[in-house]
Parts: C-alpha cells; sequence; structure tokens
C-alpha cells in the first residue's frame, strides 16, 4: 500500500470537512447525489472522448497503483540476475545464455538478451533497444495522462453543475426561503469538481508518471546491462555501472567496496 497516497488523501480531506464544520456548516449539505452524479459521470465522459476505450480502461486499472503501490523494483536484484547472466558468458560464452532465456521473467530484458545472443553487433542492437524504449516510454505515459484530463475537465464539469443548479433555483423564485438553500446546494457540484480534480485527478496523475519513471529507468538499466554483456566487459565493472545508473538505495548504502548484486566470485 502507499502510504504517502493514503495519507494524503486522508489529510486532504479531513482538513476540509474539518474547516467546513469549524465554519459551522453541516456534512449533510455537502452530501449531494445528483451533483457528484453531474460531475463525476460527465468528467469519465469527456474523458473518454479524448482517448481510446482501451487507454482508458488501461487507464482504471492503474489507479489502484497510486493507492496500492506499483510493481516492487528491486534494483539490486535487477543488478544482480544481470551480473549473473555477465558470468556466466564471460565464463561459457555468450551464447551459454541461450538455455536460460526462458527463464528472464521481464519481456524486455529477455528480448535485450536474445539479441545478444543472436550476435547482433553494439550499435544495431542499441538502435533497437531504444526504439522499444522510447515506444514503452510512449505507452507508459497514456494512463498519467488520462487522469490529467480527467483533472482539467472535472472543475469546469462542476461549473456546469453549479449553473444547473441555478437554473433551477430561478425557476423557482416563488419559494423566496427556498432560494438561499437552493443556491448553496448548486454551488457543491463546483466544490466537487474541484476537489476532485486537485485531491485526486491531478495527484494520482502526477504518481503514475513517478512509477512511470522508475520504471523507465529499470528498462534502460536492462538495456545498459545486455549491451555490456554483448561487449564483452567485465562482470564486476557490468555491476558498479549499473549501480551508479540506478542502484537502489540499499546498495549506496552498502559501502563494503563492492557493488549490492556482484557475485563474490567478481569481486
Amino acid at each position: 500500500m502507499d502510504k504517502a497516497s493514503v495519507i494524503g488523501l486522508g489529510l486532504g480531506l479531513g482538513a476540509i470537512l474539518g474547516g467546513n464544520a469549524l465554519e459551522g456548516g453541516h456534512l449533510s449539505s455537502l452530501l449531494q447525489p445528483t451533483a457528484a452524479m453531474i460531475v463525476i459521470g460527465g468528467t469519465l465522459g469527456a474523458t473518454l472522448i479524448g482517448f481510446p476505450l482501451s487507454t482508458f480502461v488501461t487507464a482504471c486499472k492503474a489507479f489502484k497503483d497510486v493507492f496500492l503501490g506499483g510493481k516492487e523494483n528491486d534494483t539490486g536484484a535487477l543488478i544482480q540476475e544481470i551480473t549473473g547472466f555477465a558470468l556466466k558468458a564471460r565464463r561459457d560464452g555468450i551464447l551459454s545464455l541461450e538455455d536460460q532465456l526462458p527463464d528472464v521473467k521481464h519481456p524486455f530484458l529477455r528480448r535485450a538478451l536474445v539479441m545478444a545472443v543472436d550476435g547482433l553487433d553494439s550499435k544495431s542492437m542499441r538502435e533497437n533497444l531504444e526504439g522499444m524504449l522510447d515506444r514503452l516510454d510512449e505507452e507508459g505515459e497514456l494512463p498519467a495522462k488520462v487522469w490529467e484530463s480527467a483533472g482539467g475537465y472535472a472543475p469546469t464539469i462542476g461549473i456546469i453543475g453549479a449553473v444547473m443548479g441555478l437554473i433551477h433555483v430561478m425557476q423557482n423564485l416563488s419559494d423566496v426561503g427556498a432560494v438561499g438553500a437552493g443556491i448553496a446546494v448548486a454551488f457543491v457540484a463546483t466544490i466537487y469538481g474541484v476537489g476532485l480534480a486537485n485531491l485526486v485527478f491531478l495527484p494520482a496523475a502526477g504518481k503514475l508518471k513517478l512509477h512511470h519513471k522508475s520504471e523507465i529507468a529499470r528498462l534502460n538499466l536492462m538495456m545498459e546491462g545486455a549491451l555490456a554483456i554483448q561487449e564483452g566487459q567485465n562482470p564486476n565493472l557490468i555491476a558498479e555501472k549499473l549501480s551508479n545508473l540506478g542502484a537502489s538505495e540499499e546498495s549506496s548504502k552498502k559501502g563494503d567496496g563492492a557493488p549490492r548484486g556482484v557475485p563474490a566470485e567478481a569481486r
């Protein structure tokens, strides 16, 4: 679970509702199903118009990662895995990695190692992997862009809801006592729109961008590791190079003269 997201949302809502209570407001005055339907439905509808359905579905699936946390990325373990491949390639030849390829879990790393085993030269291999990386980078940004768009639409949809509420109030001016209450209810839609945009949609987009940036860094590390193996570099130097590119905080605190993830025989 992403504690920062859970605490942040709770703190934001608590501050808003607490401030409302201190001013003498009642929670019931903010609970308006009609306004919620207009804002949420209108925002999601506008967002669907702007993106393909498959992209929207992917963004909805990714939304849970904002609160449940993204993939567990153990950079040290990744460095250890790549260094293990480097040791075997140095000891038994790069073709010896072929038998281990089906066991490589990450498809990008597996593809990179396949290129190395197939004998591609460094330049062609880098060009192919960078092309794949660019494509994955563009695709990975889409969920964040979806929720950024939702954050832009929500306040405007909230204003539409407020105006609709005011129209209803103006049509019933004969009941002067209900005008004030009606106006107050009308503006709840604006609160929903601005609140969802700034407490949910835009922060979610920011968190998804951070997750994506972390994943791209790992992919880049895999690419550089596979290229180093293809070039026949020393496993110890490969581990050090990968540590400098994106080692975890644990490896930077290790301080024993050898990067975390370097097998003993490579030291």
